[in-house]
């Protein structure tokens, strides 16, 4: 069995906005939060991740505040990163690849910002808006990220089978799955695992493991 670690306990309501740089994902920020980050019109304005908190509405909450009548009411509340821009290799460290890929280590949901605007005022970090290209090389990293963690994770496992370890063994068997079904281009969340599996699958923190929300920032004559 492999229980919760501390990590996973502590960013149980955390999400992170993601994307290339210059697609709205501070602006997408501060219109949740009601913050004032930086919005630059240039490649990595956000370098350390900015943060805020919001609070979920709960209808139920009022119900429950009529019937029970308590001194204090707690909504619960989500902390939203705002994400340093990934490029292209970012993988391999490109920019500020090591840094973002961390900062998303952190969170337990992705919200990906996918530039879908034209706009000459804005630059795009590729020269052109291209909504599918920008998704994919999200994704792509993401997923290269993950094969070089299971890459080392399975050098691990291979390594505490040598003592004869029927648990590690089952964690060798598991964790090569999860490196094909990766390796084969697929996010680590579509994988079927028996419960077992998915209390691996968590213990790995692999970046495609997490949920996803696609938000596609589009021109406001589209709306």
């Amino acid at each position: 069995m492999h229980p919760l670690t501390k990590n996973q306990i502590d960013m149980a309501l955390k999400c992170g906005i993601v994307g290339l740089p210059n697609v709205g994902k501070s602006t997408l920020f501060n219109a949740l939060t009601s913050a004032k980050a930086l919005a630059a019109n240039y490649p990595f304005a956000t370098k350390e991740p900015n943060i805020g908190i919001i609070t979920v509405p709960d209808p139920r909450l009022d119900k429950l505040e009529e019937l029970v009548n308590p001194q204090k009411v707690l909504p619960t509340t989500v902390e939203i990163l705002d994400i340093a821009g990934l490029i292209k290799g970012a993988s391999k460290g490109e920019g500020l690849g090591n840094q973002f890929l961390a900062n998303i280590r952190e969170v337990s949901a992705i919200v990906h910002v996918i530039r879908c605007f034209e706009d000459d005022n804005i630059v795009h970090v590729d020269g052109h808006v291209d909504p599918v290209r920008d998704k994919e090389i999200v994704d792509t990293e993401l997923m290269l990220k993950d094969i070089e963690t299971l890459e080392k994770l399975l050098d691990k496992y291979k390594k505490a089978t040598k003592g004869g370890d029927k648990e590690a063994q089952r964690e060798l068997d598991m964790a090569t799955k999860i490196y094909h079904h990766v390796e084969a281009g697929n996010p680590a969340r579509t994988m079927e695992l028996d419960d077992e599996g998915t209390l691996l699958l968590e213990s790995m923190l692999l970046l495609t493991a997490k949920p996803v929300i696609y938000v596609c920032n589009v021109d406001e004559s589209a709306i």
